[in-house]
């Protein structure tokens, strides 16, 4: 059984460590000093046992991605992802009045054991002119690490609730009018040595440029890296309700690319936008798996099928 170690500096983030002495998840709450990165939590550095980080931060291409992080790309008009905003026949501006942030309030939970590592965190979402639109509940749970496969997983969770008086209206670049560009969500960025990486998904051939845009219940990215000799490869799995038509309040899509960047995002506004009126809330719950060396479709498939949700 593994022993797990979690490490709260006040104000700023919370850490877990394994057994091996990794510091393998770094939790940041602390609001960014740049507003037009849209400040919010995010999760950076991520790395492996063996201590390969799969995460980038502050990317010289696009400085608002950070790490894994929650993000809303378009919403009622404002911008969530940080960064310029796309606005159709005029491309991408730099708009610092669309960029909102998300205000960490509290950790309510958290339990640490041997072998689990889970946090509850209040969040309130904060249009640019200071209004509240929305309160979250956000679960991260670590857990199933496993020194033997040399992998282990994190579960994180949103329950959003609208607190505006008026419906908010989720959507995404391609909404907006930018094809192929769906982005919202759940999204994560790699290191800058999974450019060019190898993405696959369970029952097809297809590689990130034919998978963008598509759904499936997971999709993993592999790559070799720089500096060693040594390979990583990420799990991106949604529980099995986002999937379901009946209680996710919108379908899900992937949106992913190994290249020129290395991203991957659940995004919940591909191609079409949703709406969430005054006072409704929805979920969704997605994991990440992340493990050394260089893993195959059956193995990620048989891994996953020994987690249960």
């Amino acid at each position: 059984m593994s022993t797990l170690r979690v490490t709260h500096t006040h104000g700023d983030h919370v850490t877990v460590t394994a057994a091996c002495g990794t510091e393998i998840l770094r939790y940041v709450y602390r609001p960014d000093p740049d507003a037009f990165e849209s400040r919010k939590p995010y999760a950076h550095p991520v790395r492996t046992l063996a201590g390969r980080t799969v995460t980038g931060y502050r990317p010289h291409d696009h400085r608002w991605h950070k790490g894994l992080q929650m993000t809303a790309s378009h919403l009622s008009g404002q911008n969530f992802w940080g960064g310029n905003s796309y606005v159709h026949g005029e491309g991408y501006r730099p708009l610092p009045e669309r960029i909102g942030s998300m205000r960490h309030d509290g950790f309510p939970e958290l339990t640490a054991e041997d072998d689990r590592i889970a946090l509850t965190e209040h969040l309130t979402w904060i249009e640019n002119g200071g209004a509240e639109w929305a309160r979250e509940e956000r679960g991260l749970t670590l857990h199933s690490v496993d020194e033997e496969a040399g992998a282990w997983a994190l579960d994180w969770s949103i329950r959003l609730t609208n607190t505006r008086g008026e419906p908010l209206v989720f959507g995404s670049p391609t909404t907006a009018g930018r094809e192929m560009a769906g982005y919202t969500g759940l999204q994560w960025r790699g290191a800058r040595d999974f450019t060019g990486g190898t993405v696959f998904a369970p029952g097809t051939e297809a590689d990130a440029a034919a998978l963008m845009g598509t759904q499936g219940p997971w999709l993993a990215f592999t790559t070799e890296h720089d500096e060693v000799d040594a390979h990583s490869t990420l799990v991106f799995a949604h529980a099995p309700e986002n999937l379901d038509e009946k209680r996710a309040i919108h379908p899900s899509h992937w949106f992913v690319r190994a290249e020129p960047i290395p991203s991957v995002a659940f995004s919940w506004a591909f191609f079409e936008e949703f709406e969430l009126p005054p006072g409704e809330s929805f979920a969704y719950r997605y994991r990440v798996v992340v493990a050394d060396g260089a893993w195959d479709r059956d193995r990620v498939g048989a891994h996953l099928d020994g987690l249960a949700w």
